[in-house]
């Protein structure tokens, strides 16, 4: 398992390292957001689709759990915050695997949802703009793509 850890000072700087990920995307890549509320987690996602090439304005599921945006692949950005707890199939493990990007929040919430590949994001505020970024590869993909973005 390969680290890296970055740090952001202007939610411009937290876009712009947004959009280098979402530049090396790859297809059936997911991303896993952890954060407290505020820590930038919308902020990295939209760099993310600028880096997909997606122009529309990216907005937080927090109230719909799913969004979808179309760009070079698929953005299916998903906020699992209100789904602790919930049994129900809602077919999420389809989407992790239909050839695009899955941008996941609040990922402890849905542990059953997380595959054996991933690259989780911890995400901590120090202060108003300042923000660390912790990732963590699993996966050789995402091992390749921290080389890529150190």
């Amino acid at each position: 398992m390969k680290k890296l850890q970055k740090e952001t000072y202007s939610a411009e700087e937290t876009k712009a390292l947004g959009e280098i990920l979402g530049q090396k995307a790859e297809a059936d890549m997911v991303f896993l957001l952890d954060g407290d509320l505020g820590a930038g987690k919308t902020t990295l996602t939209q760099g993310i689709a600028r880096g997909l090439g997606i122009s529309r304005h990216v907005t937080s599921p927090t109230f719909t759990i799913h969004k979808v945006y179309q760009g070079r692949l698929v953005l299916h950005h998903i906020d699992a915050y209100r789904l602790e707890g919930i049994s129900q199939d809602l077919g999420f493990d389809e989407v992790l695997e239909d050839g695009g990007l899955t941008v996941m929040e609040w990922s402890a919430f849905t542990p059953e949802l997380i595959p054996a590949n991933y690259l989780r994001i911890a995400i901590r505020l120090k202060d108003d703009d300042n923000r660390v970024f912790e990732f963590e590869a699993h996966g050789e993909a995402y091992e390749k793509l921290l080389e890529e973005i150190a």
